[in-house]
């Protein structure tokens, strides 16, 4: 690990949070081989003087990202397990540095002759695409968490639940937490080939209507203030769903909270909305 980011405490705890998360990820079963992935605005933390990216090699992206440019992020890596992640983070995971013009980025906590053999997530553009929505919209979010949430992934198998509505009804129908937690429901995406720009751009264009975005058949993408808060909101609807096959499981069609009910929580928690 660089000199520089031993020392940096803001950093150091972000990490530690991490590693905590992808323990919890892993014993969820949510975390399959090398499944999920994490990312961290970083930017405004590291206060130490990197101007000099010589030594880190460049790599290009797909498109740019003006907002993020000057920006640091944490990041996990290709190809890596969250058992792995949780008990080692700074050897599957790394901080990048985005350039100035937010076409380009530096690995910049790796050594240079351990370069080649590592890369970002293959997510890396939904990451940044999401964080780049975040800061356009002043959000206090700088976490984006990905994973495969075994009960989600499950109810978007059948197909009365493949439309938002009868989804999000049955999730705040299991649990008053639901709704009290996550008030606006899942943001639900049709199946698309997962790491390219097109699920990206469907992703993003789901933000601004939730903090969880459900891809179909796949799994959830989710922002919060740290990476925690961000799982807490997978976690509080994982449950309803848990609740949803454990009801089915014992022979009985779920009854579910009533609408007169979940508008009840809706005015006491949320009643802006």
């Amino acid at each position: 690990m660089k000199e520089w980011l031993k020392s940096n405490k803001k950093v150091t705890r972000v990490i530690k949070d991490v590693a905590e998360l992808a323990n919890y990820l892993w014993q969820r079963g949510w975390a399959e081989r090398n499944a999920g992935n994490i990312s961290y605005n970083l930017s405004g933390m590291i206060q130490e003087d990197l101007s000099n990216m010589d030594e880190y090699p460049v790599f290009g992206l797909d498109r740019g990202y003006p907002e993020l440019g000057g920006g640091y992020f944490f990041v996990t890596g290709t190809g890596k397990r969250m058992r792995d992640l949780a008990r080692n983070p700074m050897k599957n995971a790394c901080i990048i540095k985005v350039s100035d013009d937010g076409r380009h980025y530096h690995i910049i906590s790796r050594n240079k002759k351990n370069l080649y053999d590592f890369r970002p997530t293959s997510e890396l553009p939904t990451h940044l695409a999401i964080h780049e929505q975040l800061k356009l919209n002043d959000s206090p979010n700088r976490a984006v968490v990905h994973t495969h949430p075994n009960e989600l992934v499950a109810l978007t198998q059948i197909k009365e639940f493949q439309q938002e509505k009868e989804l999000n009804r049955i999730l705040w129908g299991m649990h008053p937490e639901a709704i009290v937690f996550v008030p606006n429901g899942l943001a639900l995406v049709p199946y698309i080939l997962p790491g390219t720009e097109t699920i990206a751009q469907a992703t993003l264009d789901r933000l601004s209507d939730s903090e969880v975005i459900m891809w179909e058949k796949h799994g959830t993408f989710a922002v919060g203030e740290d990476v925690l808060d961000a799982f807490d909101k997978i976690d509080i609807m994982s449950k309803s769903a848990r609740i949803f096959f454990m009801v089915r499981q014992a022979g009985y069609v779920p009854e579910g909270l009533t609408d007169e009910q979940i508008n009840e929580l809706k005015k006491k928690f949320h009643p802006e909305n």
